[in-house]
């Protein structure tokens, strides 16, 4: 036995250069998902392009309800579409409809009245999209 070598029956055989080259390679792979991961998530959970917030809404008789909401979008020269829900009391969606957001500078303020299967107690925006279908376009 030379110096710096350790006895192979007590220590077992010293790793290759190969298994070296795996554990690099693994930690690559690690590394290359963590950035997948963390740029899907960026994408999905951070900043949206429009965004909506409910101003008011105000329970009307026969099972409706009237929202008042503010859109804001990053590109306000592009129309957007809204979706808004009634929902009862006991949390289940009654009433739902698309809103044709128009485009428009800074923040827009729309109204509308969502009809419902049963008494509505809350109206809120679902969310928005740029993705504006071709039958919500006004001719």
């Amino acid at each position: 036995m030379t110096a710096g070598q350790l006895p192979e029956g007590r220590y077992g055989r010293r790793a290759t250069s190969s298994h070296r080259w795996a554990i690099a390679v693994g930690l690559a792979i690690a590394i290359l998902l963590g950035l997948v991961v963390a740029v899907i998530g960026y994408r999905n959970l951070g900043t949206t392009p429009i965004q909506a917030q409910t101003v008011s809404f105000t329970l009307l008789p026969g099972n409706a309800v009237q929202l008042r909401f503010s859109v804001v979008r990053d590109d306000p020269s592009q129309a957007a579409v809204c979706i808004v829900r009634a929902r009862s009391l006991d949390g289940e969606e009654t009433g739902r409809k698309e809103v044709y957001v128009p485009p428009a500078g800074g923040s827009v303020v729309l109204s509308t009245v969502v009809q419902t299967s049963r008494p509505p107690v809350v109206a809120d925006v679902y969310g928005c999209s740029f993705q504006v279908p071709a039958y919500l376009v006004p001719t």
